[in-house]
């Protein structure tokens, strides 16, 4: 691990060159299109005599994901003739401007892509990052082109692709017969006839993200959930999904993944992931479903008993009350990350009601919670921030506050406890349930070393004098 921004351009290819040939896996966080097409062209030749004046690069590269200016043809080409046992392709772009057709991909530039047949697993993203950007110049002519070298693909994700219609996907889906993850993001084109077929196939779909397609519908999803495989279901900003869609998604009895912000469901639809789906969930996203309330929370966990859900996000709520959240510390699942951002009506009573909480894997006092963001929720005040000092949530990792609501309070927490990341501008914390969907559905969390410990267990007034003192000063000042 190095930064490669710390070699000059014309010396990166002679650094690689000296990198064992057993290397199989390379990701790099950032390099520009030109720099990776300099860096593999040495391999083009790799079918002939070995050069010592110029040696192969990394030829024995099974898995290579790349963080790009610009995915274009010539790169792509140089990746797909200089890398020749690739099975593993990521590749992912965030441009400043628009680009030009010869910093671009194209259709053809989409056709040299796995000429040899060995991709298991190919990602073509283009962020949205800095600017409103597509792969304009690609269509469903360049998805045809592809899909005859796919038949051993089994992951598929593309982004940004604007142009690309159900005729597109669906070839891919006809295609790929060994395909289990499938993800497209901002399929501003896709509709729900892109699975009307699926049943027809012999698909047996286990992953699929199809966030920012606002134009599926709940029929979509009827047909998708013919695939009772499936663990991982992420529909956000599907904004036209609703109750029908929770409906469908209820005889999965194998979810471990469901991400449905922003769309149209109500209280009642989440009833239809009672008694069932709720019992496998292990992440569950409702993060701007504007039409649930606190009623939400009787209907999906009173009288649930043990759950596996560990992961849950209620932001932005207008409708979510301490009331709710009442009710989800009497639910007493052990939860690990607990995300309720910008929820105007919930306050200090339930920071209060989370740092009592008792859970079925601990005892009182002893919250479970790994992540708490409560950015931007209006009815926090400075008072609530004794509760957030020790003994209470023993393991929180990662805080979201408003640091306006007293920044000294704010900077004395993150001091009394230095294990603990304290956000105040907004920032998303933690990792995306998505990202994590290959794992096993497990965090990558550090265990609380010795030296936590000790600090856990000392004296708590002698490391809380700071936060004592803001609140003495807040008081004063009320």
């Amino acid at each position: 691990m190095f930064d490669v921004s710390l070699f000059l351009r014309q010396n990166l290819a002679r650094v690689w060159a000296s990198a064992s040939e057993k290397l199989t896996s390379l990701e790099i966080g950032y390099i520009s299109s030109v720099t990776v097409i300099e860096l593999f062209s040495s391999n083009m030749g790799s079918h002939q005599p070995p050069n010592p004046i110029q040696p192969s690069i990394l030829p024995g590269i099974l898995k290579l994901c790349l963080s790009v200016n610009y995915i274009t043809d010539a790169m792509v080409a140089t990746i797909s003739k200089g890398l020749i046992f690739l099975t593993h392709l990521d590749l992912r772009d965030a441009p400043f401007v628009e680009p030009r057709i010869t910093f671009d991909l194209t259709n053809a530039g989409l056709q040299q892509i796995n000429q040899l047949g060995r991709l298991k697993h190919l990602s073509l993203i283009r962020s949205q990052e800095f600017i409103i950007c597509y792969f304009r110049r690609v269509n469903d002519l360049g998805l045809l082109l592809m899909a005859d070298k796919c038949a051993n693909m089994e992951s598929i994700c593309l982004g940004g692709f604007c142009r690309v219609t159900d005729t597109g996907i669906k070839t891919l889906l006809h295609s790929c017969s060994r395909l289990y993850k499938l993800k497209v993001t901002h399929g501003t084109q896709l509709s729900d006839l892109v699975f009307h077929d699926i049943s027809a196939t012999s698909l047996t779909l286990t992953h699929v993200s199809l966030r920012w397609c606002k134009l599926l519908t709940n029929h979509a999803v009827l047909s998708l959930t013919s695939n009772r495989e499936l663990k991982v279901l992420d529909l956000r900003d599907c904004r036209s999904l609703g109750d029908e869609a929770l409906r469908a998604i209820g005889v999965l009895l194998k979810l471990k993944i469901l991400l449905v912000d922003g769309s149209d469901i109500t209280d009642a639809g989440l009833s239809y992931l009672r008694p069932t789906v709720i019992n496998s969930l292990y992440a569950l996203s409702l993060r701007g479903c504007k039409r649930l309330t606190d009623k939400c929370i009787t209907i999906l966990f009173d009288g649930c008993g043990k759950l596996e859900l560990r992961d849950l996000d209620l932001s932005n709520l207008p409708n979510l009350s301490d009331n709710g959240v009442l009710q989800l510390a009497k639910s007493r699942i052990p939860f690990l990350d607990l995300r309720m951002r910008q929820c105007p009506l919930i306050g200090d009573t339930s920071i209060m009601a989370l740092a009592s909480m008792m859970t079925d894997d601990a005892g009182w006092h002893e919250s479970g919670l790994r992540l708490l963001d409560l950015y931007n929720c209006g009815g926090i005040t400075p008072l609530a921030f004794r509760w957030l000092k020790k003994p209470y949530f023993p393991r929180l990792k990662w805080l979201g506050v408003t640091g306006s609501v007293n920044r000294d309070m704010v900077d004395a927490l993150a001091r009394s406890r230095p294990f603990l990341y304290v956000a105040c501008d907004g920032e998303e914390l933690g990792p995306d349930p998505c990202d994590m969907s290959d794992g096993l559905y497990t965090h990558d969390y550090d265990e609380v070393d010795e030296f936590e410990q000790w600090l856990l267990e000392g004296d708590i007034n002698t490391d809380d004098e700071e936060m004592d003192d803001a609140e003495n000063v807040e008081e004063l000042i009320m």
